[in-house]
């Protein structure tokens, strides 16, 4: 029996291994780069115009939260472990230019979440109770019609397992064992009582619903990005002259074949995709969730909503990995030896290397306060990833059946805290990955509608603009 289990949980794995890599990475990045030329560089062009549109409110629009606090909701989730220990782990297998090909990640992810930012608008759809929804389930019935229910009921199948914080609960246990306690003392009662609190903590946002969570994300998410930011920024302070060459490093790397990945364009290429899929898994453009969230706000303007949406790879993706990076290339100058050696870094040996980085860089307290962080984004993620197993949930079960998707997703966090991780990730992993497939063919299908939407909607701030000009 033991055997039979094994082989499972290998089977898993491998299929993780397979569907995560190059498929999922060609997915995501390759649809990313359609929508950036097929938008016409929309992202570069209105970033300014998206900043402006979080001021707009449409009270009296169908949906329940407005557009801002669907963003800081959505970056509540996406703002992660990975945006620690995915970097450190970047960084470990790519080197330094691994970062730049981030950059260029984050770019590609604005543009796929303003065309799901505005369909998921654009498609909204309501539930047996009546009441608006949006999201791939939603927008695949409303877009493209019923007879493609099954690939709505496929997302929202994998939907309740991907969203499941198994990693964020285990890895924050574990971190927690590892900094405050002797090995000997990591027993399973200890690590159960972990999870216990940390499942109270998040039972007292989520079970408050969307309201709830998105009133606790706008004041949680600049918070805490704040916080990092001002973190990182004592260490540029502190360092100052390593800041030149660490960015060296980067554009350098970006384009230097690195000896341990081999020689020429093979190496150059392998960082690149290093860079690129990290990025991709952490601001989880194109994979549906960000589509859940905005579907969710009060918005009577698709486009608008869509540059809402775009703003969140640039915080994720851009801000918080750069904020991470800059940190880690320091304290590894600082202290080489913490460097790691070879690419087979997992998910908890890089956030051993990112706090053994800051501790570096801030001798005496730089992990603590690196933990801190830690603490902030691992939960910031739990919140906002309840409401979307709870939205899969409604549209396959009822939304009077919604709710206890809830109780499934605590009592997870108490079992991550203490089982092995390593078959739960490849489950986890698989199901985030095939939630993608049908909310980028979804986007494929319906994005020359959401360009129809855009021209209108951007010759019409043109044209406010001209006749801004002759008023003044």
């Amino acid at each position: 029996m033991g055997n039979f289990w094994n082989s499972i949980g290998n089977g898993i794995a491998s299929f993780s291994d397979f569907i995560c890599g190059y498929p999922l990475f060609f997915l995501l990045i390759g649809g990313g780069l359609f929508f950036l030329f097929y938008s016409k560089f929309a992202p570069l062009r209105f970033y300014g115009k998206a900043i402006n549109a979080l001021r707009v409110k449409d009270d009296n629009a169908a949906g329940q939260i407005s557009s801002f606090e669907a963003l800081t909701s959505a970056i509540a989730a996406t703002v992660g472990m990975g945006n620690i220990a995915g970097v450190a782990v970047a960084l470990s297998i790519g080197g330094p230019g691994a970062i730049f090909w981030m950059w260029i990640s984050a770019i590609v992810g604005m543009a796929t979440k303003l065309f799901e930012g505005t369909l998921a608008v654009m498609y909204k759809g309501k539930d047996d109770a009546g009441e608006a929804q949006g999201g791939p389930m939603y927008m695949i019935l409303s877009g493209l019609g019923k007879k493609w229910k099954p690939l709505a009921v496929f997302f929202s199948i994998f939907g309740l397992i991907g969203t499941l914080c198994i990693m964020q609960a285990n890895q924050l246990t574990e971190s927690i064992t590892t900094i405050f306690f002797a090995p000997e003392q990591n027993t399973l009662m200890l690590r159960f009582i972990i999870g216990v609190c940390i499942t109270v903590i998040v039972a007292f946002v989520i079970i408050g619903g969307i309201q709830r969570i998105s009133k606790i994300a706008t004041k949680l998410v600049p918070a805490m990005v704040g916080l990092y930011f001002i973190l990182v920024l004592f260490i540029i302070v502190r360092h100052g002259s390593l800041i030149p060459g660490v960015f060296r490093d980067i554009f350098t790397g970006a384009f230097t074949p690195r000896g341990a990945l081999g020689g020429g364009i093979g190496s150059i290429i392998m960082v690149a995709l290093t860079g690129v899929r990290r990025a991709a898994l952490v601001n989880e453009a194109g994979v549906g969730t960000a589509s859940m969230m905005h579907g969710a706000s009060k918005n009577n303007e698709p486009v608008r909503e869509g540059l809402v949406a775009m703003i969140g790879p640039s915080i994720d993706s851009g801000l918080v990995c750069t904020l991470t990076a800059i940190a880690i290339l320091i304290g590894s100058t600082l202290n080489p030896s913490i460097m790691p050696a070879g690419s087979g870094m997992g998910s908890m040996e890089g956030l051993k290397y990112a706090l053994n980085a800051f501790e570096a860089a801030i001798p005496g307290c730089g992990s603590y306060l690196l933990f801190v962080m830690v603490i902030l984004f691992a939960f910031s993620t739990m919140f906002s990833y309840s409401y979307y197993g709870q939205k899969c949930t409604g549209f396959l079960f009822g939304s009077k059946n919604a709710k206890y998707y809830n109780y499934f997703f605590l009592a997870m966090l108490v079992v991550s805290a203490m089982i092995p991780l390593k078959a739960a990730v490849s489950l986890i992993d698989s199901a985030y990955a095939l939630m993608a497939f049908p909310t980028m063919f979804t986007l494929f299908c319906l994005a020359p509608k959401a360009r129809k939407q855009m021209d209108i909607y951007f010759a019409k701030l043109k044209k406010e603009k001209k006749d801004n000009k002759k008023n003044d």
